[in-house]
């Protein structure tokens, strides 16, 4: 296996990389008719996320703080498994296990927070299926650096429709998983921070993005 092992091997229909390259944030048609199908809700790999309705063009307020929250618990439930079964899987070795621990705690840390916030309106956990990705330490490693990299332009996209109360703390959040982000390029031997500006991506196409891994399953 390569050592330059990139994210083409866990995103074999380059769903990720097209989600990225559209850096306005805007998705195709197709899929916003499948996203925002069955009364508003979002569609995640084939599972209905109620209450998530389109947000790009909404004002701030407090319900929509619950659906961006909501969202945020969505991919922090995601990390924090992903993280969880790759350091319990005794695959990784050297300062990827040391990632994998601390990373793992953030975003345990970090589902905390978000489901105390959201208290009874937060999303239940899904069911997660990493296709190996955490067994095996360059894909763990690949596949770390491109969900990072998700979180920030997620958080990053849904900043401007966040409530002044709210804004710190996802700023707070993102601020951290910035940090994951160039951690994980280090390891790989890759710029930590290759740009000045980071992208910020909208809600559709952060969910083409996910929902292209295949890892929620349910």
């Amino acid at each position: 296996m390569s050592d330059h092992l990139t994210l083409e091997a866990v995103d074999a229909d380059g769903a990720i990389r097209e989600a990225f390259e559209d850096a306005g944030g805007t998705s195709r048609a197709g899929f916003f008719k499948k996203a925002f199908a069955a009364g508003g809700s979002l569609t995640l790999g084939g599972i209905l996320i109620g209450g998530l309705p389109a947000i790009g063009s909404a004002a701030p307020s407090p319900a929509n703080d619950v659906k961006i929250l909501n969202f945020a618990l969505t991919l922090e439930y995601l990390e924090a498994e992903f993280y969880t079964r790759a350091s319990a899987s005794g695959a990784l070795s050297g300062e990827a296990r040391e990632l994998s621990r601390v990373v793992g705690g953030h975003e345990r840390a970090h589902v905390a927070f978000l489901k105390g916030a959201l208290g009874a309106k937060a999303v239940k956990k899904p069911t997660f299926d990493f296709k190996g990705t955490t067994e095996d330490q360059k894909l763990f490693l690949a596949t770390a650096r491109v969900l990072e990299d998700t979180g920030v332009a997620a958080y990053n996209g849904q900043g401007p429709n966040l409530t002044k109360a709210t804004l710190p703390a996802a700023a707070s959040i993102v601020s951290v998983e910035a940090r994951h982000a160039a951690w994980v390029r280090d390891i790989l031997r890759q710029n930590p921070a290759p740009k000045a500006f980071d992208d910020a991506l909208s809600m559709p196409a952060i969910l083409k993005a996910v929902t292209g891994t295949g890892f929620i399953t349910g």
